[in-house]
């Protein structure tokens, strides 16, 4: 399918691009030779992706009123010549058990997560489509293994997966091209957040040594996670390619590249048990329980 012509300046738009793998995308893209349309939040700090050479496009995925304006604003710069690519990256996380998950700050979840990819891509897509250009949506390995507290984000993710799979199936005719790129803990702002969540509110739960081993955990692997260049510079070499893949997944170490490639063939049950482990220490309710 479409590929940038060669020594062509095509027009990229990159969704949560003031931080993260969205910064340091921007800046590969821009370094090149595609011309890259920054999404950041109005009225949010933007200096280091000015500093990228992007143009800022002021976007809150989930208003309607900002998707315009930013559509605007990006046909206002290309005038005819057609969006070649969108990157969804904007996205947010919320941490809790499932049984006392915050129903407004869930939605929030998949109104950025979700309905935000959706809505941007409904946006942008009769552009992309003339461009006959390329989709990436950016999912996570929480998409194909859930894990404890984590269940909004997880959810949402798998829910990406899915309305990819959908997208791109629909387009196939029309010669557009929807990736799904499935990236390991990266260190970014996304992740070091986790150290800042509240786990007062789960204070006689039950729930309360297992949050904290998981917030302990989550935020150790956001520190030691995948650096966003690493994560930045595959997503460029998939909208390079001459031919892209469905999926792309992302991680530093082979062995934990083999340990997600095997999850298939392992059950359900014997999952449950290594997580468990893991999060509640060495017995749990659910150790024993036959398949």
């Amino acid at each position: 399918m479409s590929r940038p012509r060669d020594g062509a300046a095509a027009p990229v738009l990159v969704t949560g691009a003031t931080s993260g793998i969205g910064l340091e995308l921007s800046r590969q893209l821009v370094e090149r030779g595609f011309r890259v349309f920054g999404g950041a939040l109005p009225g949010e700090d933007s200096t280091a992706l000015d500093e990228t050479g992007s143009t800022l496009v002021p976007l809150d995925v989930t208003d309607s009123d900002s998707l315009a304006e930013a559509r605007a604003v990006v046909e206002g710069h290309l005038g005819r010549e057609p969006l070649w690519g969108l990157v969804n990256n904007a996205g947010v996380v919320d941490a809790g058990p499932v049984e006392m998950m915050d129903l407004r700050e869930t939605r929030r979840v998949f109104d950025v997560n979700v309905l935000g990819v959706l809505a941007v891509t409904q946006t942008f897509l009769p552009s992309i489509r003339a461009a006959k250009g390329r989709i990436v949506n950016m999912s996570s390995l929480s998409g194909c293994l859930a894990v404890p507290f984590l269940g909004a984000y997880c959810a949402s993710k798998a829910a990406i997966e899915s309305l990819s799979d959908s997208l791109r199936r629909e387009l196939h005719p029309f010669d557009v091209d929807v990736i799904i790129v499935q990236p390991g803990v990266t260190h970014t702002p996304l992740w070091s957040r986790a150290e800042e969540i509240d786990r007062g509110r789960f204070q006689g739960s039950g729930y309360e040594d297992a949050l904290e081993t998981v917030q302990r955990q989550a935020v150790g692997k956001g520190r030691r996670g995948m650096p966003p260049w690493k994560v930045a510079q595959a997503i460029l070499k998939v909208l390079e390619a001459e031919r892209a893949p469905t999926r792309l997944r992302i991680q530093r170490k082979r062995s934990s590249r083999l340990r997600y490639s095997l999850l298939p063939l392992v059950s359900d049950r014997v999952v449950d048990r290594m997580v468990a482990k893991r999060v509640w220490g060495e017995r749990s309710a659910g150790d024993g329980a036959g398949e």
